[in-house]
């Protein structure tokens, strides 16, 4: 069985990571509110902080989610790679099961393919056989440039996508723009490196972009003292005159 949308085939029995951009419900795309319409049963990462921000984002553009089926698959903000392994296959299974009679949309912040869990369940279900498919989101980092006015690139510099909470020091050397992603828990280490180095740099910092909550922040002084987990810093290098 299968569903026509917009020129595309939806096939029965397809895993769909949807990315539904940066936080604001407006940014989500044509085709992924088609995408998540159509679908029967929607996915959902659970952390186990009884939040679910992706989930709140769509129910804002979309209203009708609330009577939709939905599955929480538990993926535990952890480095422990046995333990990620272990939940990993266990959300598969259960996304493998429904996968029997029912199209699947997994819902992830930003976009699929940029550090999102929801990669390690598509390749899950991918080796056993199934269909999946990735609707492209708008990355946090090109929602938080557009926020503050700045360009990510300009001319020939190069542009570093850099996880803040696996060590800064070598990345920050290279040349170009540098955008931290879920600066989180890194925050202290990270706004100190910063500091001792700030003749190098131009730093600028928004935290839950696109949220009822979102803060920007222009420079490395303005930085607070705390920040949470959906902060995004860029850090640019100094123009030398």
């Amino acid at each position: 069985m299968s569903m026509e949308c917009k020129g595309e085939k939806y096939t029965m029995g397809t895993l769909y990571g949807v990315g539904i951009g940066a936080g604001d419900p407006k940014l989500l795309t044509y085709q992924a509110v088609e995408c998540i319409k159509k679908c029967n049963i929607i996915a959902i990462p659970n952390s186990g902080t009884g939040n679910f921000v992706a989930y709140d984002i769509v129910v804002q553009a979309i209203p009708e989610l609330v009577q939709k089926e939905i599955i929480k698959i538990f993926m535990p903000m952890t480095k422990d790679k046995v333990l990620l392994e272990k939940y990993h296959k266990e959300g598969s299974k259960i996304i493998l099961q429904y996968l029997q009679n029912n199209d699947v949309a997994f819902l992830t912040l930003g976009d699929p393919s940029i550090y999102a869990t929801y990669m390690y369940i598509h390749k899950k279900v991918k080796e056993n056989g199934k269909q999946v498919k990735m609707i492209s989101g708008i990355p946090s980092f090109c929602a938080v440039s557009s926020t503050l006015g700045i360009s990510l690139t300009e001319s020939d510099e190069m542009l570093h996508i850099i996880p803040a909470s696996y060590g800064i020091e070598y990345a920050l050397s290279l040349s170009g723009t540098k955008v931290l992603m879920k600066v989180g828990k890194s925050f202290q280490n990270i706004k100190q490196f910063l500091l001792h180095n700030e003749h190098k740099f131009d730093c600028y910092m928004v935290e839950n972009c696109g949220m009822k909550t979102e803060k920007k922040y222009f420079s490395l002084k303005e930085f607070p003292d705390n920040t949470g987990y959906f902060t995004t810093i860029i850090i640019k290098d100094k123009k030398v005159n």
